[in-house]
């Protein structure tokens, strides 16, 4: 199941993103290439399938991605802290 992405986390996604739009969906290209090489290919792979802006459909892609990480690193956060 995947985690609830809380508005907060939201926030701070779309804060960082649309700052500079560019230069972020760069970033997470080296990142998410390193990251998780088998979702990077998927992502180009579909953006390159489709008569839609392929950046478009990597920037969806790529905040998803980062959407999902923060609410997990939350999820876990909280798992941890109730723990000890």
């Amino acid at each position: 199941m995947l985690p609830v992405i809380s508005e907060e986390n939201a926030i701070q996604a779309f804060n960082e993103i649309f700052k500079d739009m560019p230069s972020w969906r760069k970033k997470m290209i080296h990142y998410i290439k390193e990251e998780n090489p088998e979702i990077n290919t998927a992502i180009i792979e579909a953006s390159n399938k489709t008569d839609l802006d392929p950046k478009a459909i990597a920037l969806g892609a790529y905040m998803t991605y980062t959407l999902i990480e923060l609410a997990m690193k939350e999820n876990d956060s909280l798992i941890n802290f109730q723990e000890g």
